[in-house]
Order: C-alpha cells, then structure tokens, then sequence
C-alpha cells in the first residue's frame, strides 16, 4: 500500500479517534512555532524528505520563534531545540530536568520503556549505574578495550588480505569487529566472521537501523496509533528485534545454567547475580530489563561505530590526498612493525581531526535521541509541562556555522589550528551531552583511533568509482544516517 493511501487512512481514523476520545490539552506555555492544521499538525509545512530536512528548514522560515520552537508531529507535540548553546543549556544546565526519554515509536512496541536506553527516572538511574560500573569491569579491569580492539584488529588484517585487493563491501566486516567488541563485554564471547548465526544477527541489525531511518519510519511518527494496524517497515522492525531478542533470551538462559557467584564473567552474569541477591531492594532489576538493555547495547554497539567506519572510509574513498597524508603521519608516529596504541593517539594531531570531522560530517544521529522533561520547566521563559518530549537536533550543532566555518563541507580545518593542532571545539557533540549521554562513548572513540589506523598502516584503500564520482549523499537520514553502499579494494603493503 502506498505511503499516501497509508498517511490518507491515518488522516480519517484519527479524526473518528478526535471525535470519540476528545482531544487532551497540554497545560503550560510551550515554545511557539508554526501553526498547527487540525489532525496533521505541521505535516502541511514539512519537507517530504524527512523530519531533518523539516525541522533544519523550519527553524529559518520561522526565524522568529529563534532555537526553541514547538512543532506538532501529528497530534503530538513536541519542543524541537536547534544550536549548540540551546542544546547544552537544556541537556547540561538543566540536565537533571530533560533526563526523561522520548518515544521512538517505532522501536516503542518492542522496548516498552524498559531498559538502559528507553527507561527513564529511578529505573533509568538504577540501569545506567549498573551498566557503567559493570562496563568498567569488563571493559578496562579484566582486560583493556584496547587490547581487545587490538586483536580484534589483527583479525580484521588477516581477514581483508584473504580479499587480495578485490572489491567488496565493508559493511558486514565493519559490523564483526565493532560486534565483537561490545559482545565480549556482554556475552563474554567474541564471534568468527564466518559464523551464520552471527552474520544472520548483524544483518537483522544492519536492516533495523536502516528501516528506522527510512522515510516510512518517520511518517510512522506522526501517526503510529493508527499506522501500526497496517504493513510497514514498523511491522519488519519489530520482527527483526525479536528475533534478536531470542538470541539474548537463550544467551542468558546459558549463562543462568552455568551462573558462578564467585565468578561473574560478563554483563549478563553479573546481572543475573544482582537479580538474585534476596537483599536486593530494587525492583529494576528483572529479566524484560536485562534483555532490552542487552539488546539495547549489543544494536548501538554494532551499529554506530561501523556505520561510523563505513562512512569513514568512503569519505578517505573522496579524498585520497587525505588519505595519503594520515597515512605519512602513521609512518611516522608508529611505523610498521608495531600495532597501533591509543597512547598514538596524542601524537597524531593530523589523524585525529579527520577522525573528528568524519563523524561531525557523518551526522549519524541527526535528530539525536529523543528527551523528555521528567517535572514541570521553566526553559527560556517557556513552561514545558512534565512529560513533554523534546528533540535536541544534534545535527544543528555539528553543522552549528558559529563553530564550522564550513559546516556543510568536509573540511579538517574546522578541527586543525594555524600550528596544525587539534583544535578543542564545544560543538563537537557525536555521543549528545549531558545525563544520556552515549554510555559507550570511550568505547566507540578507542574503536575508531584504533580500528582506522591500523587499517591504513596495513592496507593502501582504492574504488572501482573514480573520486569525482562517489557520492557522499546518504542513502537515508532519518534516526541515523546512511552511507551509500560502496565497494573498496584494500591493498595490503
């Protein structure tokens, strides 16, 4: 069925919904925006490429509404903050205020609240102390991130000159060795790249994410009570994160059957441990917790740093006089004959700002996560009512024109000063800021330095696609965005 039928549909069954039900009103004095049209809030006035192109279009045409307006998605309004000292005053200055968790309503049915990344308040509290703590325990005390980065590096190596310097795509060896990471904190296991199961997994993630950003999926935001009762790509979501889920349900039934208290080994293993402690008073931690914080780490762990990655490479694809140039740098501060430590990385200024400006170009979370204010707030002289959703749109502040002076461009220079060092920028904000902000940014920021690096110490990269030609343009910009998918030689030296 058509997307217009669809949105058509959704139109008429939520006017007999507004006629049956009434239409609740908010009370307080939100930010001011464009007028509203009844049932279709400011679908009229948005652009049919997506909420982004919408919301960044929005806050020109309506110049005097400034950084704070209020746009309505449907029958739900929701406070969008543009900028990078908007969003810092609300996410940091008011951090306590915005913590609560917005709705994405595509991945609501399946997380329901629950878990490290959609729960919010005390549970969200209770989850996210737990999760840094237990992280840190089998992330850096066990055994370093980098160590395991390192050797999952060498596997990398080892895998890419199997290829022999033939064309492929880098998606699904991007997703093995950024998965692997996260699932060695996780499950206490590392998978081989040619397990099926595995592969099957990083597909179902690898789908989800780009479904999420789909342009279905954000029509789906707008009317999701109705919508949800018709196919869609929300309906194959669902499915996919199940199945996903069933995976995680057998991995902590395993590690149930073989649980030693004297000897938690992972995650999973130290929660079933706090699950079982008769003393333990707080309720958060049951088993729907466990597994949608599980399946909340172990999809953004995989997803964010090899999409990263991907993008990564088809921008050096772009450019390969900069290519060439991180490269020197590599030769120069590390060599050849020794893997590549992140103790590098303040040696190599030149690395290290095109590292920061491909994910400040890649913009992959454009939209950023959805707040909530968890009590009534006074923000800019506006009261947002308790419960209200906010959208800090992060990428108004990596293409902020105030930090980039080419924000649209990719350009090292927003990030190298006049001595060619890194500069230190407020508006480089990949991970968000604040209360919730990425709980695995360290993680993520260690794979990228290392991950890219050695790489390029090992292999010369080429296209089949002539520079001029590729495209930067991604493919979708939605809950993230998208690389096009490309092909890359990897030439070892």
């Amino acid at each position: 069925m058509e997307p217009s039928v669809l949105l058509l549909l959704a139109v008429l069954l939520s006017f007999l919904l507004l006629l049956v039900r009434g239409h609740a009103k908010i009370h307080g004095r939100l930010p001011p925006g464009p007028c509203p049209v009844p049932l279709l809030g400011n679908l009229l006035q948005m652009d049919r490429r997506g909420l982004l192109k919408s919301f960044i279009q929005l806050r020109p045409i309506w110049e005097k509404y400034g950084d704070v307006f209020t746009v309505h998605l449907g029958l739900r309004p929701v406070v969008v903050l543009c900028g990078t000292q908007t969003i810092r005053e609300a996410l940091v200055d008011h951090a306590e205020a915005f913590s609560g968790r917005g709705t994405i309503a595509g991945l609501e049915p399946v997380f329901q609240d629950y878990g490290i990344f959609f729960s919010s308040g005390e549970q969200w509290k209770t989850l996210r102390r737990f999760s840094m703590a237990t992280m840190r325990d089998f992330g850096m005390r066990k055994k370093s991130v980098e160590e395991r980065i390192k050797e999952e590096s060498q596997c990398l190596v080892e895998e890419l000159k199997k290829y022999q310097g033939a064309p492929l795509d880098p998606t699904f060896l991007f997703q093995c060795i950024t998965s692997n990471i996260i699932c060695s904190i996780v499950f206490g296991e590392c998978f081989d790249y040619t397990d099926h199961q595995f592969l099957h997994l990083l597909d179902l993630m690898y789908q989800t994410f780009s479904l999420l950003s789909s342009i279905f999926s954000q029509v789906f935001e707008l009317f999701p009570g109705v919508l949800k009762y018709f196919p869609g790509a929300h309906r194959q979501i669902s499915r996919n994160l199940h199945e996903i889920l069933d995976f995680i349900g057998q991995s902590v039934e395993k590690h149930r059957a073989t649980l030693d208290p004297n000897a938690p080994r992972d995650f999973i293993y130290t929660y079933l441990l706090h699950m079982e402690k008769k003393s333990n008073h707080y309720t958060e931690f049951h088993h729907w917790n466990l597994l949608s914080s599980v399946l909340s780490l172990f999809f953004a762990g995989t997803e964010t740093s090899s999409t990263t990655l991907r993008y990564g490479f088809l921008i050096m694809l772009k450019y390969p006089h900069i290519t060439e140039k991180v490269q020197k740098e590599i030769d120069c501060v590390i060599g050849s004959h020794r893997l590549p430590t992140l103790d590098d990385r303040s040696k190599m200024p030149y690395t290290e700002a095109v590292i920061h400006e491909i994910q400040r170009f890649s913009d992959l979370a454009p939209i950023g996560t959805p707040h909530r204010v968890i009590k009534d707030t006074i923000f800019r002289g506006y009261l947002l009512p308790k419960n209200t959703e906010v959208f800090p749109i992060l990428s108004s502040v990596l293409h902020d024109p105030q930090y980039f002076e080419q924000p649209d461009i990719f350009n090292l220079q927003h990030f190298l000063d006049a001595n060619g060092a890194l500069k230190i920028i407020e508006a480089f904000l990949p991970f968000s800021t604040g209360k919730r902000i990425c709980l695995g940014e360290s993680i993520a920021r260690n794979e990228l330095f290392l991950f890219f690096t050695t790489i390029l110490q090992n292999f010369s990269v080429s296209s089949p696609v002539a520079p001029k030609d590729i495209d930067l343009t991604p493919k979708e910009s939605g809950i993230g965005r998208i690389p096009q998918v490309y092909q890359i030689c990897f030439l070892a030296h």
